[in-house]
């Protein structure tokens, strides 16, 4: 084991531990556990909202999955991932300032509380705790994975020991530190990957022998792995295209993102985050990907794609940086992981055992069961993680496209047009789903339908589902909080 890496790791870690247990202190105080547990009182400010949202996004896809696939299929994949610099100015445009007034009305915790009072539907409620259950456990399997495959890396330890060890790091500051906790770590994980980012990519350039000797080599051993379309051409337009909808704009259908929206505490706050959001998401997405594709001359031979980074690190760096540095990709994927942990946990709690099993839980109830229930969801995941995927990127997208099937628009729509309806969400849910799952499998065996991803036509199928079934069974037209108070005055 090298220490001189580990230690700074250690020390990332016990800090981690400490912000947990001051946010638990202070959550003993709060008036209402669950909206501090859940949503930290809504009480952030800019700089905290941008990097909570930009931590949150940038997980073990972002840092060793997305930087994997660069090394392993080239600049084209550098091009596909900077479709993600629109989306935290996407998603507070968009979500905003609505969201916000609409579900602090609702008194809305979680996005499914959204959805129960927008709809007063219980199917509507059921099928949306349903997909979150499902798709964000492939989210966290992918995030065990990633940790597993950093501190496995660092130690040399064996995966499952790795697995263990990050299991238990990040369920102990999660389970008692709550949103609050999750919040505060993601503003000092945020900064450690900014500037981290930065300090490796210069590193493997430097290694490399300059940008002029990188790309030399990178056309020596295939041409095309400097231009748009992947080492043997397999990104064609159509398929970069479609990734503005995965990791663009569809972003907002994520429950772990949209759940931001609701925890700021002004709009200042807001229009300071898009800034902050917009410049650090590019920023670290452009970085992290670069450094995957110029590593492959510099390291060539990598087994595990999802290793390249620690590697990478490993070698151009000294010890003492290097783990420093290697922070940034486990910062991500702990904050990732913990946004995950607790969306699950609040679907389960807030949505289902206090909704329609014991509506009458007291507080205290309410908050042993919460915490049980994020241990549980973090064991399983465990489980789950135990027999990793091939490239941990593609379990994590295969995620982000069923919540997005879900939930786009019985978000969107039912925020901004009053037709919607009960009848319409149900419908598109179903239809959303069922069309990604179904093409997804397609796709797999017999290569993409109409060469985009598998999101893209159920969004836009569950769009006009949604359309067509709010008019056929067409109800009285919703009126939102906002003009209710409107009118009022």
């Amino acid at each position: 084991m090298n220490w001189a890496v580990v230690t700074p790791l250690l020390i990332f870690i016990f800090i981690i531990f400490l912000i947990g247990i001051w946010s638990n202190r202070k959550m003993s105080k709060a008036s209402s556990f669950l909206s501090d547990y859940f949503l930290g009182s809504r009480e952030f400010g800019g700089i905290v909202l941008a990097m909570t949202m930009v931590a949150t996004y940038g997980s073990a896809s972002s840092f060793l999955g997305g930087p994997g696939a660069a090394y392993s299929i080239g600049f084209g994949w550098v091009l596909l991932a900077m479709t993600q610099v629109a989306t935290g100015y996407f998603v507070l445009l968009i979500l905003g300032k609505k969201f916000a007034i609409v579900t602090r009305r609702y008194n809305a915790v979680t996005l499914i509380d959204f959805l129960k009072e927008r709809y007063k539907s219980t199917p509507v409620v059921l099928v949306s705790a349903f997909s979150i259950i499902i798709f964000l456990f492939a989210a966290m399997a992918a995030q065990w994975v990633g940790g597993a495959y950093l501190i496995q890396s660092l130690t040399g330890l064996s995966y499952t020991a790795a697995l263990f060890i990050f299991t238990v790091s990040v369920l102990i500051y999660v389970t008692i530190g709550g949103f609050r906790a999750v919040a505060i770590t993601d503003t000092i994980q945020g900064i450690v990957m900014f500037f981290g980012t930065f300090v490796l990519l210069i590193a493997v350039i430097v290694a490399g022998g300059g940008l002029s000797n990188i790309f030399s080599d990178l056309m020596a051993e295939n041409p095309n792995l400097i231009t748009p379309f992947g080492q043997d051409g397999q990104l064609t337009a159509a398929y970069v295209s479609s990734y503005w909808i995965l990791v663009g704009v569809g972003v907002i259908a994520l429950p772990q993102v949209a759940v931001r929206t609701m925890s700021y505490r002004n709009s200042k706050a807001m229009h300071r985050a898009i800034i902050i959001g917009t410049v650090v998401v590019g920023v670290i997405m452009l970085n992290m990907h670069l450094i995957g594709v110029f590593a492959r001359p510099v390291l060539p031979g990598i087994d595990v794609a999802d290793q390249v980074i620690p590697l990478i690190a490993l070698d151009v760096l000294p010890a003492w940086l290097a783990g420093i540095i290697l922070a940034a990709p486990l910062a991500a994927m702990m904050s990732t992981v913990d946004s995950l942990l607790l969306i699950v946990s609040s679907s389960v709690v807030k949505d289902v055992y206090i909704n329609y099993i014991k509506p009458q839980a007291t507080n205290e109830n309410v908050k042993k069961v919460s915490m049980g229930v994020t241990g549980i969801i973090g064991t399983v995941a465990f489980l789950l993680a135990i027999n990793p995927p091939e490239l941990l990127i593609f379990l994590n997208l295969f995620a982000f496209g069923g919540l997005q099937a879900a939930f786009m628009w019985p978000l969107v729509l039912g925020l901004y047009w009053k037709r919607a309806n009960k009848y319409g969400a149900i419908a598109s849910m179903f239809t959303g789903i069922s069309s990604y799952i179904a093409i997804h499998f397609y796709n797999e065996s017999y290569g993409d339908l109409l060469g985009v991803h598998a999101v893209t036509i159920p969004i836009f199928l569950s769009f006009f589902i949604f359309i067509i079934f709010s008019f056929i069974f067409k109800k009285e037209a919703y009126e939102f909080p906002t003009q209710r108070i409107k009118k009022q005055a």
